[in-house]
């Protein structure tokens, strides 16, 4: 009896090799880009580049939420809700992080680059 690699072993292990491959290209290769942040409040949405320099008053049902961009980094500097807790949790800067100011209805988060203008949604993240 004969042990070794045949030409057919060898076929199935190419397409095995393929298949990784293309599977890591699609997934890793999906939202290539500049970070965008995305602000949301009461149905309007913007969206800027994680690496601008923005000060943004965002207007909701208590008053204005003011979000910083600076250095790559978004935060809240501001908020008119009683806990400023959307303040106290500092800046985000990778994709999946969010702050929200639920009193406020003000969702910030960061997703991956490339989407803008696509209808991109937020990822398992949602009031």
């Amino acid at each position: 009896m004969r042990v070794g690699i045949t030409v057919l072993d060898t076929g199935i292990i190419i397409l095995a090799l393929g298949v990784v491959l293309f599977s890591a290209v699609t997934v890793y290769a999906t939202g290539a880009g500049v970070p965008q942040v995305v602000v949301e409040s009461d149905g309007r949405r913007w969206e800027f580049p994680l690496d601008a320099t923005e000060t943004v008053a965002v207007n909701g049902p208590l008053g204005s939420t003011v979000v910083e961009l600076r250095g790559k980094h978004v935060r809240v500097i501001s908020s008119p809700c009683t806990g400023q807790n959307c303040v106290a949790a500092g800046a985000i800067r990778s994709h999946g992080q969010w702050i929200a100011c639920l009193p406020n209805r003000v969702m910030v988060s960061v997703q991956a680059g490339g989407n803008s203008g696509k209808g991109s949604a937020l990822d398992a993240s949602s009031w």
